[in-house]
């Protein structure tokens, strides 16, 4: 019986050991490439030539997150086709509306974006403004400055500028979904989507000057033009005072 009791235990002690290896390997002492579309395994610059190559060929893009440009935090949440673009920007407290649809682009916001001085004519004309789409003139310095976050091809040339030398990172997850990270030796990181087709998912600016997530590759962007008769032209720029009139069109 003693025997019989020694047995026992040794084969129970056996397969607790067993077991526990293989606890240790479900927790990630197995492959962490398994059942990924094999990026991972390929060089850095391969990786990241891959990753622009899947960008340029979507034709649409959610990038959401914040960007610091000139000691200035921009809050970005932006829906982006080769047509254009719309979504908000949060920037010192005020959110605005951005619309871009090919060269032609509106702003949206409430009467504190343009300020409303202390003049009744700065007041009248921030609240004549207030909720109304502003199409902006191209030749306005803002056009420029706006226009570019409605610019898919201008904001994802911005991932691919990783600072110094290029090297493979560790695994992670963005959404559940596994990645692969590519670092810059002098500065920011890029994670590279190890599901499907190998997307940008994630973008670590150089210097923590601004994280963007991209989502929603190759989904719909619906651009439509607002209704003409919510929509105001204005002449100058978009600023403190504005002097707008309102459209014909």
């Amino acid at each position: 019986m003693t025997h019989g009791r020694r047995t026992l235990a040794a084969a129970l002690g056996v397969l607790g050991t067993g077991a526990l290896l293989s606890g240790c390997l479900g927790m990630g002492g197995g492959n962490p490439d398994a059942g990924t579309n094999g990026v991972a395994k390929l060089p850095a610059e391969t990786i990241e030539q891959q990753a622009k190559a899947a960008a340029t060929a979507a034709q649409t893009v959610r990038l959401s997150g914040t960007v610091v440009s000139v000691g200035q935090s921009y809050r970005l949440d932006m829906r982006l086709s080769d047509k254009g673009g719309v979504g908000e920007v949060t920037t010192k407290g005020s959110t605005f509306q951005l619309l871009r649809i090919g060269t032609d682009l509106y702003l949206k916001a409430g009467a504190s974006f343009y300020g409303s001085g202390d003049d009744k004519d700065s007041q009248a004309a921030a609240a004549k403004l207030n909720g109304k789409f502003v199409k902006v003139p191209s030749g306005d310095p803002a056009y420029r400055q706006f226009s570019g976050l409605t610019d898919k091809k201008l904001l994802l040339g911005d991932l691919f500028l990783l600072d110094g030398s290029v090297s493979v990172g560790d695994h992670g997850k963005v959404d559940d979904v596994k990645t692969i990270t590519l670092k810059g030796s002098k500065g920011g990181s890029l994670e590279v989507s190890l599901v499907g087709t190998p997307y940008p998912l994630r973008y670590q600016r150089v210097a923590d000057t601004g994280t963007l997530t991209l989502s929603d590759w190759g989904q719909d962007v619906v651009l439509n033009a607002p209704a003409k008769d919510a929509v105001v032209d204005y002449g100058s720029t978009v600023g403190a005072t504005p002097t707008p009139t309102a459209s014909k069109k």
